[in-house]
């Protein structure tokens, strides 16, 4: 069976909306996508380091619309991990289990594995919206997209825009 390597924020999560409308809180105005196209997070949103810092910030992000559905498919036919970078934000790591008990129930504990850097981990393949993940990983790679990474050549990595997409690509053969 293969091993597919599933990265949670903004994958799984919505983090994209937490950043919009933490933003939106602050300013009084909602972003326009094209505001944050190709722009890291830190930069597009001027409080996401505080954002990222607050008390269900993770928690509460929205589900990124097919994840539940195809995810649950895929972990009948590969052995999957979810991935997530928490250490940097220590208040995460509850908040992410919460998240994925709720939202992902079938996926176990032992599928969860909350780490600082991704570049030890092993696998045959990896979806993750971010490139210095992607880059370090040895299996096939699939670039979901997102607002930061929607300007820059993804030449290395196959990029998906859906959970849809994922679903012809993983489950059709």
């Amino acid at each position: 069976m293969e091993r597919l390597i599933v990265d949670m924020d903004g994958v799984l999560a919505d983090v994209y909306e937490q950043f919009i409308s933490f933003d939106m809180l602050d300013h009084g105005r909602r972003k326009k996508p094209s505001e944050i196209v190709g722009i890291p997070e830190h930069e597009a949103f001027e409080n996401g380091k505080s954002y990222v810092r607050t008390p269900g910030f993770f928690r509460n992000a929205p589900v990124i619309h097919g994840s539940q559905r195809v995810l649950e498919k895929l972990n009948k036919k590969y052995e999957i991990f979810i991935v997530s970078s928490a250490i940097e934000f220590r208040q995460s790591l509850l908040e992410k289990i919460e998240w994925l008990e709720e939202h992902f129930p079938f996926i176990t504990w032992e599928q969860i594995v909350l780490c600082g850097s991704k570049i030890m981990i092993k696998g045959d393949i990896m979806i993750d919206d971010h490139f210095k993940n992607l880059d370090s990983f040895e299996g096939k790679t699939y670039l979901f997209t997102q607002p930061h990474n929607q300007k820059f050549n993804s030449k290395d990595h196959e990029r998906v825009s859906s959970w849809g997409e994922i679903e012809s690509r993983l489950l059709t053969t």
